[in-house]
């Protein structure tokens, strides 16, 4: 399916899972959509599964969204309590369109949890209490992140129910009753190197051939012949800090610190901050490897553009980086921000820039990199690889 063709059945106002491989536009198709109520005077609510994905589309968490917050089950009083709060009461009534970012990152329990939420609030049987539900996002990358009990395992493992229980949010009561119309975008808009579209497309479909494996052995390298100056990908914060951290000690430049600002509703801050791949506290020096964390076409780059600390700019002392492509920028703070209503609630203001000697697959979802080293040898999680 096209983008216009989802578009167009979004455009309906039918419960939608917009999916598809990485770089076929889903976000894309979003933006459009979003731009589309905006013009018909309709504001919807545009949220995500992480606060990473929030800050990508400008939203907020689901959690947040909801009132559920990190709760993991909602007994009547809690229900009760959510469903009498102002914010939550008037922000889930004035929601015509939900969107759900990052939905494989979601559990069925949350999903669940959400509808109960909309149906008490809006007073209605309707999944989502009428709302129009627009999920995003890819079942073949990351999993939720789940602290299973196992003896309660055990015990659910004895309930005999129709399907088999599912970490993912199709496994979610909520989603059969939503009669989501399935949106798979099948175009691809970030990728022009055949042979590595060849091999992406092989492991998604589990159709590996000698030819792929090959593709992939040939990358192969050993430990001690890793390029410098090239993000590296783990999996645990542990290494990816322990790299960033020794490799800005090597560089025997000047530190300069960024400290980020923050104005706003408390609760909200902290959620962004969560959300933020720019630290509190930004440490540079002249040759430090850096990651831009925002998109700023205007100033031509995107979340995940790499480059090197060259310089600072005489007058604002904002970092100048040039790029892998060779061209300079400066970089200047930007905002992240949490909006209701048309109305700012909560906003951070940072550098947006991070250290990018290393960093972890979770926060490298959504991103376009140029160019990767990946140490796959401690990866825990279906899809991370």
């Amino acid at each position: 399916m096209t983008q216009d063709q989802a578009l167009n059945i979004l455009k309906t106002g039918v419960n939608v899972f917009l999916t598809g491989e990485p770089g076929a536009g889903k976000t894309h198709t979003i933006n459009n959509f979003v731009s589309y109520l905006r013009s018909s005077d309709i504001e919807p609510s545009i949220t995500a599964s992480t606060g990473i994905a929030a800050t990508h589309i400008g939203g907020m968490t689901i959690h947040s969204w909801s009132g559920i917050g990190i709760k993991t089950k909602l007994d009547k009083y809690e229900l009760d309590k959510i469903a009498t709060s102002e914010y939550v009461v008037r922000r889930v009534n004035r929601t015509k369109v939900l969107i759900i970012d990052e939905i494989s990152m979601l559990s069925p329990n949350m999903l669940d949890m959400v509808d109960m939420v909309c149906r008490e609030i809006k007073q209605s049987g309707e999944p989502f209490g009428g709302i129009q539900i627009v999920l995003v996002g890819d079942f073949f990358q990351l999993p939720p992140i789940t602290k299973r009990d196992l003896t309660e395992e055990r015990q659910n493992s004895l309930i005999k129910e129709k399907k088999p229980l599912s970490v993912f949010a199709y496994g979610a009561g909520a989603w059969e009753r939503a009669r989501l119309v399935v949106c798979y975008l099948a175009e691809q808009h970030r990728q022009d190197d055949s042979d590595f579209l060849s091999v992406l497309s092989a492991i998604r479909a589990d159709k590996i051939l000698k030819e792929h494996l090959g593709y992939i052995h040939g990358r192969q390298i050993e430990h001690e012949d890793m390029p410098e100056n090239i993000t590296k990908l783990f999996s645990h914060n542990v290494h990816v800090d322990q790299v960033n951290n020794s490799e800005l000690a090597k560089l025997e430049e000047e530190v300069k610190s960024f400290r980020m600002s923050a104005e706003g509703n408390d609760k909200l801050i902290e959620t962004l901050k969560k959300g933020c791949l720019s630290p509190e506290n930004l440490e540079l020096k002249i040759g430090a490897v850096v990651m831009c964390t925002k998109n700023n076409p205007k100033e031509r780059f995107v979340n995940g553009t790499l480059g090197s600390v060259v310089g600072y700019e005489e007058f604002s002392g904002y970092p100048i980086i040039k790029t892998k492509s060779g061209s300079n920028i400066v970089v200047a703070p930007m905002d992240w921000a949490v909006e209701e209503n048309g109305k700012i609630r909560a906003q951070i203001t940072q550098i947006p820039l991070r250290l990018a000697w290393a960093i972890t697959v979770h926060k490298s979802q959504g991103m376009s990199l140029d160019e990767a080293v990946m140490d796959l040898s401690q990866v825990f999680e279906f899809g991370q690889g």
